[in-house]
Order: C-alpha cells, then sequence, then structure tokens
C-alpha cells in the first residue's frame, strides 16, 4: 500500500508540475480530495482575528499555498508525501479559473440542468477542458475575467451544480482519490479554458441584498445603483460595481451613469482605473461599448 501512494504521489507531482506549465497554480491534495496539508495554525490557543492566508510562511493555508512555482510545488509535495492528487485554485491569474461541477450523486440531472439554463438565458456552452469524476460528474473550466469575483456556490444556479470560484479548487486530473481517478474527458485535454459566456457569468454573481425600488431608485435614473456600489464593503467593491454596470448598460443608462458609478467606487476604495476597467467590462459583456 505504502508503495502504490508513493507511486501515485510521483504521479500526482507530475501532473501538478504539468498544470503549473499551463498557468494554474496548484496544491497537493490527500485521497479525501482536501488539502493535504493542515493548518500551522490548529494548535494556536486563540484565534487571530485576522485569519492568516500563509503571511506567516509555513504550507497548510489551503488555495493561499498554491503556487505555479516548480520549486514551491515540489516543496508543498515533499512536505505532504501522502498526497495522491492536486487541487486548481480557482480565480487566480492568468486564466482566473471558473469550475461548473456537474454532479451525479443529488439524484438530479445537472447536465440537462445547464442545457436548459442556456437555452432559458441565451447562451451556449463553449468547447472547454472537461474532467470527468469518479462518480460519472463532469468539472467544465471556463475563464473570468480580470476584474470580476465569482462567488463559491452550492447548487444555487440549479440543483447538482456547484460552482468553484475565487477561494475555491478543482480536483486536477490524474488525482487518485478513494473513489477512483479524475480523468480528461476525451478530445478535450487539448483545449484552453474557454470564456465563461456574459449572460451565465452574469448568473455567476450575487444577487444584490436591495429592493427593486432602492436598485432603480424609484426614478430609472440610477440613483439606486450607485448608492448599491457605495454600500460595498471590502471584497465586495469589483462585484458589485459589475453588477451595477451591467445592470445599467441592460437599462440604457450606462454612458450617463459611468461616472457616478466610477465616483462611488472610488469612494469605496477602488482606484479610478480599476472603476473603469470593470465598468468597460460590464459594458461588454452586455454588447455595448463603454
Amino acid at each position: 500500500m505504502a508503495t502504490t501512494d508513493r507511486q501515485a504521489g510521483t504521479l500526482a507531482l507530475a501532473h501538478a508540475l504539468s498544470a503549473a506549465e499551463r498557468g494554474l497554480a496548484v496544491i497537493p491534495l490527500s485521497r479525501a480530495k482536501l488539502p493535504a496539508l493542515r493548518s500551522p495554525h490548529r494548535d494556536d490557543p486563540s484565534p487571530s482575528p485576522s485569519p492568516c492566508h500563509g503571511e506567516c510562511g509555513r504550507f497548510g493555508h489551503g488555495v493561499h499555498d498554491a503556487s505555479t512555482d516548480p520549486r514551491r510545488i515540489r516543496e508543498l509535495f515533499t512536505a505532504a508525501p501522502w498526497a495522491t492528487g492536486y487541487g486548481i485554485a480557482c480565480g487566480l491569474r492568468p486564466h482566473h479559473l471558473i469550475g461548473i461541477d456537474l454532479d451525479t450523486k443529488s439524484g438530479t440531472d445537472s447536465s440537462t440542468a445547464l442545457r436548459e439554463l442556456a437555452l432559458r438565458h441565451l447562451f451556449t456552452i463553449p468547447e472547454t477542458v472537461v474532467v470527468v469524476t469518479p462518480s460519472g460528474g463532469r468539472h467544465l473550466w471556463l475563464t473570468g475575467p480580470p476584474d470580476v469575483v465569482v462567488p463559491n456556490s452550492a447548487s444555487r444556479l440549479a440543483p447538482g451544480i456547484d460552482i468553484r470560484g475565487a477561494g475555491g479548487y478543482l480536483v486536477g486530473p490524474g488525482s487518485r482519490t478513494d473513489h477512483g481517478v479524475y480523468s480528461t474527458a476525451p478530445g478535450t485535454a487539448h483545449l484552453p479554458p474557454a470564456p465563461c459566456p456574459p449572460a451565465l457569468l452574469r448568473l455567476l454573481l450575487p444577487p444584490p441584498r436591495t429592493s427593486p425600488s432602492q436598485t432603480s431608485g424609484g426614478r430609472g435614473d440610477g440613483h439606486g445603483l450607485v448608492h448599491f456600489v457605495l454600500t460595498a464593503q471590502e471584497g465586495q467593491r469589483n462585484t458589485r460595481l459589475f453588477w451595477a454596470a451591467c445592470r445599467a448598460y441592460e437599462n440604457g443608462l450606462g454612458p450617463d451613469l459611468t461616472n457616478a458609478l466610477v465616483e462611488a467606487a472610488v469612494r469605496t476604495g477602488l482606484t479610478e482605473r480599476e472603476a473603469r476597467s470593470t465598468i468597460a467590462s460590464a459594458a461588454r459583456m452586455s454588447g455595448r461599448r463603454a
């Protein structure tokens, strides 16, 4: 068994290094599909008010350990010789990977649910990398804009469809788990991750927590959209700005509201350049010109 695990670990490292060559940041995983290295802070007497994301310099911070550096990857696997797989961190440069996890264990037909969403919202699932799970599920790899944060979610889009976004990871092909081996679907290994269709991307973003009257300002002048951006907390600023700008362009207010949205975003802590870049992405997603 030990020899088998060593062989699986050697193969996992080889697959992880190959993924890193494609710009995908990786971490070692255990057979249970969990990060192989435990948190170095698990025995701390009291939790820190701000969680460590690797600032301490030690391994064991999950996706925050993810790297494309071959030397660091080898160090990670050396520290976790029991690892038999690897995880690919989502949301990071240069791909800003988004994973569409089509589950088969929930008793629902998630592939059909995704096709129905595509028909309802008028988008097409592009040809892209598809990873087949041991249970027969599928992971679709897509890329997102650099200035949009797609959150993780479970069955929010539809039953059996989970989303792996910023802070999440996908089990990489070639990984060996307790239930079998993850593999690339035939004919997709050579493909680059395809851009996420704009209509699907809008579905992946979190819904606003405001009433319709607050969002529209009750006058159709976009006042509510500006307020929505102004009330963003840290970690929400780009996402809220992108959502508000999409709504503005969809309602024909984009050009008139751009400066007000930029000013609101700057007041929340974004730079003007970041704000205008996010609004330009929203304009492209909405089929308009910023």
